[in-house]
């Protein structure tokens, strides 16, 4: 289908194609019950992913100290950020409820959201390896995962992966660790630093002068080409999904034993960063397995890499990519520098997710300069883009119409809305400062 006829039949795409600012609404927005039906994962799978991450906490505890106290878990805190929400309401949002922050910007090991997911599938890959050879046995301690014999059997291993930043350095981290030979084939919109985070870790990070589609193949022709190496696909893995699915019934937890209700008079409303589309989509999944039609999730993507948007707005999700309306895919947002969307999670989450919010790059710093200025919290620009969905759910047309249709509008003095932050506690002092200067140029 040609842009004009896209246009004709999605009048919002016009918009998109000029590099503005829409709110879309999700029209296939369904009943959980209803939702869940002909998708190829399931609750149980979630479970499996949580059990086996417990399995492997004696290995993370050992692997990387700074896991001691949780016991080897790799879990973020949950804050809630009145500041912030009161500064945004000075600017005209009309926030209602709490605000709070998921801080996956501060994840232990890889210091974003893509902790879940990558290290996850290469835990999973790395039992596989294991069982199958003979070098672990069922109900064994996975702390052996730490030691030299292992390692040296799981050397004989390679690890692919195309990335922007973040997910590069997760599966390069602990694959690492795990004595893997690992590759990261990275776009030029990877940040340097996360490069020579990398390279610090004896990681061989390979660099492409196209974009993330590029890295993303070239990894994957390589990987195609030995039997014993393994590459992890961010467009299609089931495993990193699930990996993401996982936070879901832990953020419940913690909406627990803070005091905090989710029913229908108690509604809660998500809000995360995507590129391609995995770790949102996946903790979408989580998110509706654990409250069903009682939370609500927005996507928030950069104007001119709004891919997620494009494809489930038209239903053609990975056939279709933004540099096919005239957009350029290229953002300060690193980690949400993807021209095409997954066909696994538009697919998987097309009656689960509420909306999408696109975002200008000069509001990404504005929303982490406030966020530093009013709660002393560090997150990157990218993470910053979740901020666009309270600025905007309370004032846009669309996002105002949606409240009311749904019975939102009621409840929303008791509502929960959770921004969730995808990365920034890596990023070097000296790229901190560089922000500082932009936002302030903002």
């Amino acid at each position: 289908m040609k842009t004009e006829e896209l246009e004709q039949a999605y009048p919002i795409i016009d918009e998109m194609a000029l590099g503005h600012e829409v709110t879309w609404i999700n029209p296939m927005l369904a009943p959980v019950a209803e939702a869940m039906q002909g998708i190829s994962v399931s609750e149980k799978d979630i479970e499996d992913a949580g059990a086996r991450l417990e399995r492997f906490a004696p290995f993370i505890q050992a692997a990387f100290p700074e896991t001691k106290e949780t016991k080897g878990l790799i879990e973020s805190p949950l804050k809630e950020i009145s500041s912030m929400k009161e500064r945004m309401n000075r600017e005209g949002c009309g926030i209602q409820g709490r605000l709070m922050l998921k801080m996956d910007s501060h994840l232990a090991v890889a210091g974003s959201v893509k902790a879940r997911g990558g290290i996850y599938e290469i835990l999973k890959h790395a039992e596989d390896l294991a069982l199958s050879a003979g070098m672990l046995k069922e109900g064994e301690d996975y702390g052996k995962f730490a030691g030299e014999e292992m390692r040296k059997f799981l050397s004989g291993y390679s690890i692919h992966v195309g990335s922007t930043g973040n997910l590069g350095l997760s599966i390069g981290i602990i694959s690492a660790a795990l004595g893997f030979q690992v590759n990261v084939h990275m776009s030029a919109d990877a940040k340097q630093w996360k490069k020579d985070l990398l390279r610090s870790k004896g990681v061989q990070v390979i660099e492409y002068a196209g974009d993330y589609g590029k890295a993303v193949k070239e990894g994957r022709a390589l990987a195609e080409k030995d039997p014993k190496s393994y590459f992890v696909d961010d467009e299609n893995s089931k495993d990193l999904f699930l990996g993401y699915a996982v936070a879901a019934g832990r953020l419940k937890r913690q909406l627990q034993d803070q005091g905090i209700q989710v029913d229908r008079e108690h509604p809660l409303v998500v809000y995360i960063p995507c590129g391609v589309g995995g770790a949102p989509g996946g903790i979408t999944f989580g998110l509706k397995q654990e409250f069903g039609d009682h939370v609500y999730v927005f996507f928030e993507e950069p104007v001119q890499a709004c891919c997620m948007a494009l494809g489930m707005i038209t239903g053609l999700h990975d056939g279709i990519c933004v540099q096919d309306i005239g957009l350029t895919g290229k953002t300060e947002a690193d980690g949400l520098a993807v021209g095409r969307p997954s066909k696994f999670v538009g697919k998987t989450i097309s009656r689960m997710l509420a909306g999408e919010f696109t975002v200008c790059d000069e509001k990404l710093y504005h929303y982490m300069k406030e966020l530093m200025d009013t709660e002393g919290i560090f997150i990157e620009p990218s993470s910053c883009a979740a901020f666009e969905g309270p600025a905007r759910l309370f004032r846009d047309r669309e996002s105002r119409e949606f409240l009311e249709q749904s019975g939102l509008a009621e409840h929303l003095q008791d509502s929960t809305h959770i921004v969730w932050a995808t990365g920034g506690s890596l990023v070097p002092e000296d790229m901190r400062t560089e922000y500082r200067k932009k936002a302030v140029l903002s």
